[in-house]
């Protein structure tokens, strides 16, 4: 896809070194002139926008009403999150003041593939295994691993990722169940509390609404089976965490693997060796020897990366396209 009109500016803020990199390479080939800070968008820099319409904008912060409003005050009037969550930015008060918000696609095999690798490293109690390997303790585990063709996954939201991680499933032979509003997949669609109930692994692909905010809530969490074992690369929030830490802590949960959790935001992408942990709710996640944690990563390889920044300069010029021609 190429683009010979002139050339169109769209700022890009949060943008890392990998990003920008791609950035800079793409510009040239879609006509466009890129004005890229590390920055997150804040009142303060919305200055770097005048002039141009449409800007792009990374997940990890949130931008408040005022930063939205200081945005529309600028002459913006379109947002491409470089995400496929919108949740980070306040969509209706965008769209109250003539803002449109948009979010990407990439490739969900990456999602899918780390999915699948987290399920396995729960299953196989790779944690305390590598950690104890680390010093040199060469010990077999007292707790043998189990194998996924004996397990029944059950599979919450079957949109491109989670339809992905079914696919993926099938190959191992295990027995797939999944759960959804709108049944997408080949695999057997049951109610939620059936699948809870039935499920030797649940994994998480909701979008994050105000209907899924803690679709795993404490009276949900205590419904899965005795030794359950729980994958969450969706959103965190899609879990109550508190009720989550609890039934790891008693035992009742055979584990769990997060790449995202409740109250991320200002702590994952960040250097926190050297500063107090504020979330004691992920300390005591971390120490468990059953439960793995990653930084909000399943989506982070070259290739989805490279979706990400093309499909966020096209939507951009998609959007001045319709605002042009009507």
């Amino acid at each position: 896809m190429t683009y010979s009109e002139p050339a169109t500016g769209i700022t890009i803020y949060g943008c890392g070194q990998d990003e920008a990199l791609l950035f800079r390479e793409m510009a040239p080939r879609f006509g466009v002139v890129p004005i890229i800070t590390e920055a997150a968008v804040s009142e303060a820099n919305v200055s770097l926008a005048f002039g141009n319409q449409c800007i792009s904008v990374g997940h990890k912060t949130r931008i408040t009403p005022p930063t939205l409003l200081a945005l529309g005050q600028a002459g913006v009037t379109y947002i491409s999150t470089r995400s496929i969550g919108c949740n980070h930015i306040d969509v209706h008060y965008a769209a109250s003041i003539g803002i449109s918000v948009e979010n990407v696609t990439y490739s969900p095999d990456s999602v899918a593939d780390y999915t699948l690798m987290l399920m396995l490293m729960a299953i196989r109690n790779a944690k305390s295994t590598v950690l104890r390997a680390n010093e040199h303790d060469y010990r077999l585990n007292d707790v043998r691993g189990k194998e996924l063709r004996d397990l029944t996954v059950g599979v919450v939201g079957t949109g491109r990722i989670g339809t992905a991680v079914v696919d993926r499933l099938r190959g191992f032979g295990c027995r797939t169940l999944a759960h959804d509003r709108r049944p997408k997949t080949a695999a057997d669609h049951v109610p939620l509390d059936e699948l809870l109930q039935l499920s030797d692994i649940v994994t998480l692909h909701a979008p994050l609404t105000p209907d899924t905010y803690h679709l795993l809530d404490q009276q949900r969490i205590e419904r899965l089976k005795h030794g359950a074992f729980v994958i969450n690369t969706g959103r965190g929030p899609l879990l109550d965490t508190e009720a989550l830490v609890l039934a790891l802590e008693s035992g009742r949960l055979g584990g769990a693997a997060l790449d995202v959790v409740e109250g991320e935001e200002g702590i994952f992408y960040a250097d926190c060796r050297n500063k107090p942990l504020e979330s004691k709710l992920l300390l005591r996640l971390q120490n468990l020897p059953n439960v793995l944690i990653s930084p909000h990563t399943a989506y982070y390889t070259d290739h989805a990366l490279r979706d990400t920044v093309e499909t966020s300069i096209t939507n951009c010029l998609k959007f001045e396209n319709r605002s042009q021609h009507g």
